[in-house]
């Protein structure tokens, strides 16, 4: 009894220290647990809907434009549908499904199709950033670094900056910030900035995932007069 009760004085320090060690090894970075956050969203994401406000700052002319509505995601088999409808300044709908982009200005009575061909899973996962994406197909198409903790419209949120892997996509935009509801794993706001100092600043409230949306929202209301045309070049 006496040597047990030795023993045992003699290891607990040890076992103590490696315990403290292991933990310590397992202990997650902010960085590991945004990402780890953002893959428990992807895996259970169905749908996403919020209202959005759209910045686009020209720094040539030094002006912003901004555009006001609400946006749509839902997730259908392995493929992504979003439709955004621009209530402000001019009533717009932006549609993608089955890998197809497509505006629509009901003012103008006009269609125009953008062909996304072999840039579709590029398309896409700019789609879905903080808003279904997982934190590991961030790794895979950025180099993905942790700002720091921030306060949103009473949210707090994680930073992330992004550094497209891609010289081709560099050449469009140098870095994406993205801000993630850390509740939630969902993006509150968004800022893609290019090379020549220009951006754009995308913020979301009214923020709801996982709630049924109908099926008439991921489709165009044209008419008989509606034309389709598609841009030149």
């Amino acid at each position: 009894m006496r040597q047990t009760f030795i023993v045992s004085i003699v290891l607990l320090p040890i076992l103590t220290v490696v315990s403290f060690l292991r933990a310590q090894q397992k202990q997650e970075s902010p960085l590991e647990s945004v990402l780890y956050k953002l893959d428990t969203t992807a895996a259970n994401f169905q749908t996403a809907q919020a209202d959005f406000i759209w910045d686009q700052y020209q720094k040539v002319v030094d002006e912003t434009d901004t555009q006001k509505g609400t946006v749509y995601y839902r997730r259908s088999g392995k493929d992504i549908e979003m439709m955004a409808e621009i209530k402000e300044p001019d009533h717009k709908f932006v549609l993608y499904k089955d890998g197809k982009l497509q505006m629509y200005q009901p003012k103008i009575e006009q269609v125009t199709n953008f062909a996304t061909g072999n840039n579709r899973t590029d398309v896409e996962s700019y789609l879905v950033l903080g808003f279904g994406g997982s934190g590991q197909d961030l790794l895979k198409a950025f180099d993905v670094s942790y700002v720091g903790e921030e306060s949103i419209d009473n949210v707090a949120t994680a930073k992330l900056q992004l550094v497209p892997k891609s010289e081709k996509v560099r050449n469009t935009f140098s870095k994406i910030l993205l801000w993630i509801d850390l509740s939630r794993g969902i993006s509150v706001r968004q800022q893609f900035m290019a090379p020549q100092g220009d951006y754009r600043l995308a913020r979301y409230s009214s923020i709801r995932v996982n709630e049924r949306i109908p099926n008439d929202v991921f489709r165009l209301k044209t008419t008989g007069k509606t034309q389709f045309v598609s841009p030149r070049g």
